[in-house]
């Protein structure tokens, strides 16, 4: 998760133009384009952000081909997660699918202002139900850095379970770091009293 790193009016402005893929309680979510790699470079680069999901900063070109590369790939689904008035504040994305086991990975990164608002929750919840919802998805799972609180009580607002802990798993800055697992079962997600991101 990272800082805001700003958006020109003109940036917004294309922004407002673009077409949600999902909508959710507080947020919508737009499929990540090639003009999105500046801002998502951006939020790569904090190193706040470098800390809790376990990256490091690359080029900005990287970042192009990075998402030129996914945009291809069948096993991942990536979204920019829009305020109601197209703001940008994060991302989020679905990975390795595998219909065949019925199985992948959520990811979610906000910009640092727009967290403790609650859109991760939303954003999560919206994520979740496009899995579940629209795919033949069994299981999701989530992995964060032991000592990332904002991204436990997310991932545990969202109805995920905590199965264990992955230890000595990542390495930054020259330590190494454990990693929280936890997952979510379809007939979980289910039970869940909430309402639907369709039904926002």
């Amino acid at each position: 998760m990272t800082q805001d790193t700003g958006i020109a009016d003109n940036e917004r402005d294309a922004e407002a133009a673009r077409e949600l893929s999902w909508r959710a309680k507080s947020v919508g979510l737009a499929a990540v384009d090639i003009d999105d790699a500046e801002l998502l470079h951006g939020w790569r680069s904090d190193p706040v952000t470098a800390y809790e999901i376990g990256i490091w900063p690359r080029s900005l070109t990287a970042m192009r081909e990075r998402i030129e590369r996914d945009s291809d790939d069948d096993a991942r689904d990536d979204f920019l997660v829009l305020l109601p008035d197209s703001t940008p504040i994060g991302h989020i994305a679905l990975s390795g699918h595998n219909i065949v086991n019925g199985t992948a990975q959520v990811e979610l990164m906000l910009a640092g202002q727009h967290r403790g608002h609650g859109h991760g929750t939303d954003a999560l919840d919206a994520l979740v139900d496009l899995a579940f919802g629209e795919l033949p998805i069994h299981r999701l799972t989530a992995e964060t850095h032991t000592d990332n609180a904002p991204a436990l009580a997310v991932l545990a607002k969202s109805g995920f379970v905590h199965e264990g802990i992955s230890r000595a798993a990542c390495l930054h800055r020259g330590r190494r770091h454990d990693l929280a697992v936890f997952s979510l079962l379809r007939p979980e997600w289910e039970e869940l009293s909430r309402p639907r991101a369709w039904d926002a």
